[in-house]
């Protein structure tokens, strides 16, 4: 199904499973909803599983950027009211779990679990965000995704073991349009800090971390946990940033202890 954003925008949305209480897994970067595929099919046994492709990836359309994280938040509640969905449980890999955390920010009333996977809530340092413009003129100038880019993301041991794990993720990456991926990296680089979320949400937590991830340490994913009340961790040994992918059964396993 397609929803428009507020500025016109329009999202691509599947939704999937059991007509009961709502799951939304939003995607990280640089990647498409497909990436929660194994997990969606799953979970779509016991929930309504909606998967958006955010603005500017996958089949949503690539409007002007930046895209920050507040109006990539508010095209998710509009895919919510397109579907009457008043409540949901959000799922968010990376960019994603930023999305789901400025959602909780502007719509708490609406979240009933939240999980972080490989995510973060500490604003982007100045040389991160730097770096995450400078990646951006790249994109646009190259007008394509570096594969480096995406390959970082993994831990070694699948590049080396599992190179077909790695061409999925590149698969997936080079659908995305330069435009929409120079625009997100922006967006990115402009978020707030979430840490004033995380005392207030008194709802089921959930972090996953990757112990391999080169992207968000383990010590930071720890941390992330300590600042939610009720939060849990939950770590994939053999994992770098995309253990969806690298350990797809833990993750799905996970998230079930989560919902139930």
């Amino acid at each position: 199904m397609q929803v428009f954003g507020d500025d016109g925008a329009r999202i691509d949305v599947s939704v999937d499973g059991f007509d009961g209480n709502a799951l939304v897994m939003i995607h990280g970067f640089p990647v498409t909803r497909e990436i929660w595929d194994a997990q969606a099919q799953a979970l779509a046994t016991t929930h309504r599983v909606v998967r958006p492709d955010l603005r500017g990836m996958g089949a949503s359309s690539v409007p002007d950027g930046p895209y920050l994280m507040e109006t990539l938040a508010s095209d998710i509640a509009a895919a919510l009211d397109a579907l009457a969905i008043e409540r949901a449980a959000l799922v968010g890999h990376s960019l994603g779990g930023y999305v789901a955390l400025a959602f909780a920010r502007m719509y708490t009333e609406r979240v009933t679990h939240l999980a972080l996977i490989c995510s973060r809530i500490v604003a982007d340092t100045p040389e991160i965000a730097e770096n995450r413009r400078k990646n951006a003129d790249r994109i646009e100038r190259e007008a394509a995704l570096p594969a480096e880019m995406v390959k970082r993301l993994f831990a070694p041991e699948t590049l080396s073991e599992h190179p077909e794990i790695a061409a999925r993720a590149l698969d997936l990456a080079s659908g995305i349009d330069p435009r929409g991926a120079a625009s997100m990296l922006r967006g990115m680089a402009m978020r707030a800090s979430f840490e004033d979320v995380a005392p207030d949400l008194d709802l089921p937590v959930l972090i996953v971390a990757g112990a391999r991830d080169r992207v968000a340490p383990m010590e930071e994913a720890r941390a992330t946990a300590r600042a939610f009340s009720r939060g849990r961790l939950v770590v994939c040994g053999r994992s770098g940033h995309l253990p969806m992918l690298e350990e797809p059964g833990r993750v799905t396993e996970a998230l079930r202890e989560l919902l139930t």
